[in-house]
C-alpha cells in the first residue's frame, strides 16, 4: 500500500508531534525531583487538571473501539458511563480526604496506614500489572491507524508508535503528561467533530437521514448483537446475561474502583494545589466525559449510515465480523476525508492514545518506585536515585507495552471494547472492596485483607480457567464430566469484577469480626473516624 497522505496532512502530523515533543523536551528541565516528577509540585489548577482526566479517560478506546463498537452492533455498553457522575460524586466526597490528608503520592499509602505494608504492596502489584495490559491494548489500537496510513505492517506501527510515546513521556514527566492531556482532549473531540461534520455533509438527507435509518435499524437503542441479529436487552436481574440493570451496577463498580484505587486518578487528585481544585477537576471530567463517550458513540452510528448510502465491501466486511470493527473509522478517515482535514483527524487518533498512554505509563512508574522500590527493596537512598529509576520504570513499561500490543495484534476476537471490559473485569482483583472495607469499616488487618484476597484470587483464577481452558478440558480429557461440572460458569464474565468485589469486602468483613484486630488509633482512616478539619 501507498503512502496516502498529501502535504498538507503530513504537515499537520509533524506540527502534532513536534508540539507534543516540544512540550516533553521543556518540562525536562523541571524534573529534577520525585515530587516534580510524580506531582508536578502539587500545583495544578482544577481545570487542567480535570481536562487531562478527560484525555486519560477517553484513550483510543473512545477514538476507534466505541465508533467501532456502534457501527457494528448498538449503544448496549454505553450504559455503564452514565454511572460516572453517580461514582464522581461519591468519590468526590467519601473518597477524596482520605487521599488529600497528608503529602501523599500514591493511591496506596492509604492501604497501609489501614492495614499494613503487605496490602498496599499487593495493590499496587495489582495495579501496574492491569495498567500494562491496558497500554498494550490502547497501543494496539492506534497502530492500526498508522498501518492504514503508510501500508507497512502491523508489528512495525506498534514498534515507531510504542518508542515515540515511551521517550516522550520519560522525559516529560507529569507536567508534561497533564499539559499534553490538555491539548490531546482537544485535539481528540475536534477530530471527531470534522468526521462527523463530512459524513452529514455528504449524506443526502443529512442528520434527519442519521436519525430515521439508526431508528429503524435499531442502532440507537440499548440492544445486543446475538446470533448475528439485534435483540432488546432486559433491564431485570441477571447473573447469566447482561441486563440493563446489571450494566449500570457494573459500571458503578467500575467508577468507584476507578476513583478509589486507580494511581492514575489519585496522582490527579495530589497534583492538584487544593482539594477544592481536586473536586473541580473530577467535576469537569465527569462533565466533560460523558457527552463526549456519547459522541463518538454517535459517530459509529453515523458511520453505519453512512455505508448504507455509499456501499463499500471493505466496510461490509467490519460490519458482519470478517474484519476487525475497529478499522472502521482509520478506514473512512484515510479514503472519505479531504486532504488537510485527514491529517488533524489522524492527529486527533495518536491524541487518543498518547492521552492514555503517557499517564499510565508514568503512573505505573510512581508506584514503582514509591510503593514498591522506596517502600521495600531500596528504602532510604537519594532523591536523585529514585527520580534515575523513575525513568528506567517508564522506559520499561513502555518497551512491555509494545510487546504486548504485538501480542493482540495476533489475536481474533469480538470488539476490542468487548474483550477490554472483560480484562478488566477479570484484573480487577477486588480493589474496590479492600478500599470500601477500609474507608466504610473498622473491621478487617491484613490477616482479614489476605484472606479475602486469597479467595479472591481463586474466585478470578476459576473464571479464568473456565473461559480459556474449559472447553479443552471438557473435551478432551478422561475427566471432562468432572470439568463440566466445575468449570461451568453461573454468571456472565462481565460481572467478574462485581463479585470479586463482593467476595473480598465479604471475606474481609467477616474474618475481621472473627479475629479482632490489635487497638489502634483509627483517626482519618475510616469515614466515621475523620477529624473535621481543613483538607490539604
Amino acid at each position: 500500500m501507498e503512502l496516502q497522505l498529501q502535504l498538507a496532512d503530513i504537515l499537520s502530523l509533524i506540527l502534532y508531534l513536534g508540539g507534543m515533543a516540544s512540550i516533553g523536551v521543556y518540562f525536562l528541565r523541571k524534573n529534577t525531583s520525585t515530587e516534580e516528577y510524580f506531582v508536578g509540585g502539587r500545583s495544578f489548577v482544577g481545570w487542567a487538571v480535570g481536562l487531562s482526566m478527560v484525555g486519560t479517560s477517553i484513550s483510543s478506546i473512545t477514538f476507534l473501539a466505541y465508533p467501532a463498537d456502534a457501527y457494528k452492533t448498538a449503544w448496549f455498553r454505553y450504559l455503564p458511563n452514565f454511572m460516572l457522575p453517580l461514582g464522581v460524586f461519591i468519590a468526590a466526597y467519601v473518597f477524596l480526604p482520605f487521599f488529600r490528608r497528608g503529602r501523599i503520592t500514591s493511591a496506596y499509602e492509604y492501604l497501609e496506614g489501614r492495614y499494613g505494608p503487605s496490602i498496599r504492596l499487593y495493590a499496587a502489584s495489582a495495579f501496574i500489572v492491569s495498567q500494562l495490559v491496558r497500554i498494550s491494548m490502547i497501543l494496539y489500537l492506534v497502530s492500526m491507524v498508522i498501518m492504514e496510513i503508510t501500508g507497512l505492517s502491523v508489528t512495525t506501527c506498534i514498534f515507531i508508535a510504542g518508542i515515540f510515546v515511551a521517550v516522550y513521556t520519560v522525559i516529560g514527566g507529569i507536567n508534561a503528561v497533564i499539559w499534553t492531556d490538555v491539548l490531546q482532549t482537544v485535539v481528540l473531540v475536534v477530530g471527531g467533530l470534522l468526521c462527523f461534520g463530512i459524513i452529514v455533509g455528504r449524506l443526502p438527507g443529512g442528520m434527519g437521514q442519521i436519525v430515521a435509518v439508526a431508528c429503524a435499524e435499531g442502532k440507537l437503542s440499548f440492544s445486543d448483537w446475538v446470533d448475528g441479529r439485534m435483540e432488546p436487552i432486559s433491564w431485570g436481574f441477571s447473573w447469566t446475561r447482561k441486563t440493563g440493570l446489571m450494566m449500570l451496577l457494573l459500571g458503578l463498580t467500575n467508577w468507584l474502583t476507578e476513583y478509589s484505587g486507580n494511581q492514575n486518578v489519585v496522582q490527579r487528585y495530589c497534583a492538584s494545589r487544593s482539594a477544592r481544585e481536586a473536586r473541580k477537576a473530577m467535576f469537569v471530567c465527569a462533565g466533560a466525559s460523558v457527552p463526549i463517550w456519547a459522541f463518538f458513540m454517535f459517530l459509529g452510528t453515523s458511520l453505519f449510515v453512512f455505508f448504507k448510502e455509499f456501499p463499500d465491501p471493505r466496510a461490509a466486511a467490519m460490519l458482519s465480523g470478517a474484519q476487525k470493527a475497529e478499522q472502521i473509522l482509520p478506514f473512512f478517515v484515510i479514503h472519505y476525508l479531504p486532504v488537510g482535514i485527514k491529517g488533524i483527524v489522524i492527529a486527533a487518533a495518536l491524541a487518543a492514545a498518547m492521552s492514555s498512554l503517557d499517564s499510565s505509563i508514568n503512573a505505573i512508574a510512581t508506584v514503582g518506585v514509591v510503593d514498591i522500590l522506596k517502600r521495600h527493596l531500596f528504602p532510604q537512598r537519594e532523591d536523585r536515585w529514585y527520580l534515575r529509576m523513575a525513568w528506567g520504570l517508564s522506559l520499561g513499561a513502555g518497551l512491555f507495552m509494545i510487546v504486548g500490543a504485538m501480542i493482540l495484534s495476533e489475536t481474533e476476537s469480538s470488539t476490542l471494547q468487548d474483550i477490554g471490559t472483560m480484562i478488566n473485569s477479570v484484573l480487577g482483583g477486588g480493589i474496590l472492596g479492600v478500599y470500601l472495607l477500609g474507608f466504610l469499616t473498622r473491621r478487617g488487618d491484613a490477616r482479614a485483607v489476605g484472606c479475602g484476597i486469597l479467595c479472591t484470587i481463586l474466585f478470578t483464577g476459576w473464571t479464568l480457567l473456565a473461559k480459556f481452558a474449559g472447553e479443552h478440558l471438557m473435551n478432551h480429557s478422561s475427566l471432562g464430566p468432572f470439568f463440566a461440572l466445575i468449570l461451568k460458569i453461573p454468571f456472565d464474565l462481565y460481572y467478574t469484577t462485581m463479585i470479586g468485589n463482593l467476595i473480598l469486602f465479604s471475606v474481609g468483613f467477616l474474618v475481621g469480626t472473627w479475629l479482632p484486630g490489635q487497638d489502634r488509633d483509627w483517626k482519618n482512616l475510616t469515614v466515621w473516624t475523620q477529624e473535621d478539619t481543613p483538607l490539604d
